[in-house]
């Protein structure tokens, strides 16, 4: 087997698919007049940034590894926001960073000093941080509660009950809402953000309307997202609109490649064990949860046929819950059959642990001639090293 010649488990992204959601997300940028900035949170596989800085190079970052993954490999446009930030971490953001959100008031009031005298000393240089406030609309449009940062008791965003006045210097408001949402929860939220917060939209220079917005998915409303967020402007002239997508720039962008190793039936269910791990290498699959397609299965929509063969996968991790499922397949599986986990980029890689040992997944590009480029192979070094 030669170099190119990847060996399972591997990830496999496609510089075609990248370019397509590259595509996809200028349009509606260029369309709807705002500016889209890249969530590292979701995918942090920087050698494929040179793909994806031909379209977008601001970022968002939520720590100063993710400001720093920017600045080394995206570019110098990094919006920050934290939970919370500290005395030790703050300076290293402020000079890495041109927008900084907090998640209070106090915070904010904390740290307002350090930011009035950092753009004191460097309007010179013609360099300011802009800050900006995280608050919460009260509107759940998000069915998994894991995901949602509106249920009651959310430590995320101000109350507008908390908000007597806008604290001064603050340029910007920021929300989080939405999690791989449409056009029309969009609409939903800022209806509920208006009606809570609507006059301090016409005291600030931007809204930061946070990620979720799937807007590469096959679907998904453009004409509404355009027509919702020109309103928004009209109703306040002069307010600069950002959004911060995740998954949707590597939506459907790239596959997890394993193969079944072994077969086992237990209690009538039948679980083919692969060389990879839910646990280790697509945790969402077990935190969210839901099932990927897998390309080599039968279609869940599709109708039944006969005969037709049921498994589960099983991780080969020595967790019990390693497993999901179930699929169908036209045929039995049997050791040695190779399977596509498919949309396996965003959220996936970023997540990805080496409990158990387990190796971890090589990384692959798939270039747009068809040619295949090794990003990352794992070794033993990885492991010991994360404890060294």
């Amino acid at each position: 087997m030669s170099d190119n010649t990847p060996k399972t488990p591997y990830y496999i992204v496609d510089e075609s698919r990248i370019r397509r959601n590259m595509r996809r997300l200028k349009e509606a940028e260029e369309r709807a007049g705002i500016k889209i900035i890249m969530a590292f949170k979701a995918n942090a596989l920087w050698k494929t940034f040179p793909i994806i800085a031909e379209y977008f190079t601001a970022s968002t970052a939520s720590s100063l590894n993710e400001m720093k993954l920017s600045l080394d490999f995206l570019g110098k446009d990094v919006h920050a926001y934290c939970p919370v930030y500290t005395e030790e971490t703050f300076p290293e953001f402020l000079k890495g960073c041109t927008h900084i959100t907090f998640n209070s008031v106090a915070q904010y009031e904390k740290f307002r000093p350090l930011i009035q005298a950092y753009n004191a000393e460097h309007e010179s240089e013609g360099r300011r941080v802009s800050a900006g406030l995280r608050v919460n609309p009260h509107c759940s449009v998000i069915e998994t509660d894991i995901y949602n940062p509106c249920l009651p008791g959310s430590r995320f965003g101000v109350d507008a009950s908390d908000l007597k006045s806008l604290p001064e210097g603050v340029e910007g408001l920021h929300f989080h809402a939405l999690c791989e949402s449409s056009s029309y929860e969009l609409e939903k939220v800022l209806e509920s953000l208006e009606e809570q917060f609507g006059p301090y939209l016409d005291q600030v220079k931007w809204l930061n309307m946070g990620g979720g917005h799937l807007i590469t998915r096959e679907g998904y409303d453009l004409d509404h997202f355009v027509e919702v967020v020109k309103r928004l402007k009209e109703r306040h002239p002069g307010l600069e609109v950002i959004i911060e997508p995740g998954s949707a720039f590597t939506w459907q962008t790239g596959d997890l490649k394993t193969t079944v190793l072994d077969v086992v039936e237990n209690a009538g269910i039948k679980t083919a064990i692969i060389d990879a791990s839910f646990a280790c290498h697509m945790p969402d699959c077990l935190e969210m949860p839901y099932k990927p397609k897998i390309e080599e299965a039968l279609p869940d929509e599709s109708p039944v046929e006969q005969p037709e063969h049921v498994y589960r996968l099983g991780g080969n991790s020595c967790l019990s819950g390693d497993y999901v499922g179930d699929w169908r397949f036209r045929e039995p599986l049997k050791a040695g059959d190779e399977l596509t986990l498919m949309d396996m980029n965003h959220y996936t890689t970023v997540k990805t642990n080496m409990f158990n040992g387990i190796q971890h997944p090589s990384m692959w590009l798939r270039r747009e001639d068809g040619t295949l480029e090794k990003l990352r192979e794992f070794t033993y070094e990885d492991y010991r090293d994360r404890m060294d």
